[in-house]
């Protein structure tokens, strides 16, 4: 493995990060409603999730889907109902001001993150058609352990900064005049979202 292949993973990383999505949406909406804090915990819960499909990828989970594909089907049909869940959510407190005595805790926040991106067994696919793409064929131990590392790192220095982007005043004022229209936006998205991942083959 070479450093040029670590470079072209690092671009790939950044443009799934950046690229629209229920992470992303689900992060956007965290740090505008409920601030730096909680939203650095969700950034934090959704990159160590997505940091561990690319483990589970180089570790081969892709061969047991295919081996097993009711496992995938369980596994991104309840990724879809937890999807639908906060969709549902986001929809029904639309209309409720947020205070900042309401916002919910850093734990909480993490969990929500980790299991928004364990609920997207696709990510297992995209890291291993990644990784067989940019990486030579024959990795060892090692190429892994600084593979799955460097993802993880990647995740958690831009992830963040996202959050914290998010999050600034300006950001949130006006994220909080427009709440109830924006909150049903990312909710029907997110619904959407979670539709189209359980209908999907």
């Amino acid at each position: 493995m070479e450093p040029a292949h670590l470079i072209a993973f690092n671009i790939a990383l950044l443009a799934a990060i950046a690229s629209p999505g229920p992470s992303l949406l689900f992060l956007t909406r965290s740090s505008m409603a409920f601030g730096r804090r909680a939203g650095v915990a969700a950034a934090a819960g959704l990159a160590v999730m997505a940091a561990l499909w690319t483990l589970m990828a180089l570790l081969g989970l892709q061969g047991l889907f295919t081996v097993f594909p009711w496992a995938y089907v369980l596994l991104k049909t309840l990724g879809a109902a937890y999807l639908l869940y906060i969709a549902w959510t986001m929809w029904r407190g639309a209309d409720r001001a947020l205070a900042d005595s309401h916002a919910p805790s850093g734990r909480r926040m993490f969990l929500q993150g980790l299991l928004i991106n364990l609920g997207n067994p696709k990510s297992v696919i995209f890291a291993a058609a990644v990784l067989l793409v940019i990486f030579p064929p024959q990795l060892s131990a090692g190429d892994k352990a600084v593979i799955f590392l460097n993802h993880l790192a990647v995740e958690l220095a831009v992830q963040p900064l996202l959050a914290v982007l998010l999050s600034t005043g300006p950001v949130r004022r006006r994220y909080l005049a427009a709440k109830p229209v924006l909150d049903r936006i990312a909710a029907a998205v997110l619904g959407a979202l979670g539709l189209r991942l359980l209908l999907q083959r």
